[in-house]
């Protein structure tokens, strides 16, 4: 029910990923107006629950008053292991939210983290945490990010030794702040692949595989990306495919490669984002998402939990929880 286009959009998705046999999916929301978009020939259950919640509602608000609502009543099913993963185009404070008080924290996490997944120069691609979650940290956060994308790197994405960078103003040991300093002085003595501070434009050069850095700062490199990236599809298709003839030698292949960029830097092409450290498989999607993103963040979650995502980062929180582990030992 959640999202500019539900519940529309949101069941159309749903209808090509069990038609595709990507995964049996569960509806949660108003049957009145799920039903018509969804017919009488699909197989998909739905669970009714009339309450939703507005993109404009609080969390605090939410929790208080809206624990029947469609996206709790979601989690309230995968707690009990009726399904295996979640994912919302919803008010995505009213999920991280839920997400916490239905399903609860991974044992050794103090926060979870939003990831975003970018393409690099190098044709891969490189991870993001936290793109939003938690505006204020302390430095046993970000560690806890960084344990938690390494592992996301490993086993999502299939990097056997994936290189953790802190996000500073620079890479000398001098730059970044308090946090920073303080979460640098930890991380070297892991035995993470942690190469130390790395600059905004790590990012997307390929030598990087996991950015860390908080909430705040990680949410306005996210938006800044999106910018850019609009801003260079609109530019190449003024000033290169619009200003062409398409019968000119070479459009062909010109429209093409924007094409490819485009799809590239599309966030329907992964679908939606996973919410890390919270005790189930859990894929927040745009609010804009259409029936393709949806139909690729439910390809995620279930890849999510056909991996094991979050047993790994039991283990891996586990492991790191000894304060002897060093590099040294």
């Amino acid at each position: 029910m959640g999202g500019d286009h539900a519940p529309s959009e949101i069941v159309k998705g749903a209808l090509a990923a069990s038609g595709e046999k990507i995964a049996e999916v569960v509806l949660v929301g108003d049957e009145n107006a799920i039903a018509p978009v969804l017919g009488t020939s699909s197989s998909i259950e739905i669970v009714h629950t009339p309450i939703s919640i507005d993109m404009h509602e609080s969390p605090s608000t939410v929790l208080r008053r809206k624990k029947d609502s469609s996206m709790n009543r979601a989690f309230e099913l995968l707690k009990t292991g009726a399904v295996q993963g979640v994912v919302s185009a919803g008010n995505s404070g009213a999920f991280m939210a839920f997400a916490i008080f239905t399903l609860g924290r991974i044992p050794g996490i103090e926060r979870p983290a939003i990831i975003t997944t970018h393409p690099t120069m190098k044709g891969g691609k490189s991870l993001l945490l936290d793109a939003g979650g938690n505006v204020d940290c302390r430095p046993s956060h970000l560690v806890q990010f960084a344990i938690m994308g390494s592992v996301f790197a490993r086993y999502a994405l299939g990097i056997e030794a994936p290189r953790v960078g802190l996000l500073s103003n620079g890479e000398e040991e001098t730059k970044g702040n308090e946090l920073t300093r303080e979460t640098h002085g930890i991380l070297k003595n892991f035995d993470l692949n942690y190469v130390g501070y790395v600059e905004g434009t790590e990012l997307y050069n390929g030598l990087i595989d996991v950015v860390v850095t908080d909430g705040f700062v990680g949410n306005v490199a996210l938006k800044a990306s999106e910018g850019i990236a609009e801003l260079i599809l609109s530019l190449v298709k003024a000033e290169i495919l619009d200003g062409s003839p398409a019968n000119e030698p070479g459009h062909g292949a010109l429209t093409a490669a924007f094409n490819d960029l485009a799809r590239r830097v599309d966030y329907s092409e992964y679908g939606g984002v996973p919410l890390l450290g919270v005790d189930g498989v859990s894929i927040i999607c745009h609010g804009k998402s259409d029936s393709r993103a949806i139909k690729n963040a439910i390809a995620r979650a279930k890849g999510l939990v056909g991996n094991g995502l979050n047993e790994h980062i039991k283990n891996a929180i586990q492991h790191y929880s000894h304060p002897n582990r060093t590099k040294e030992q």
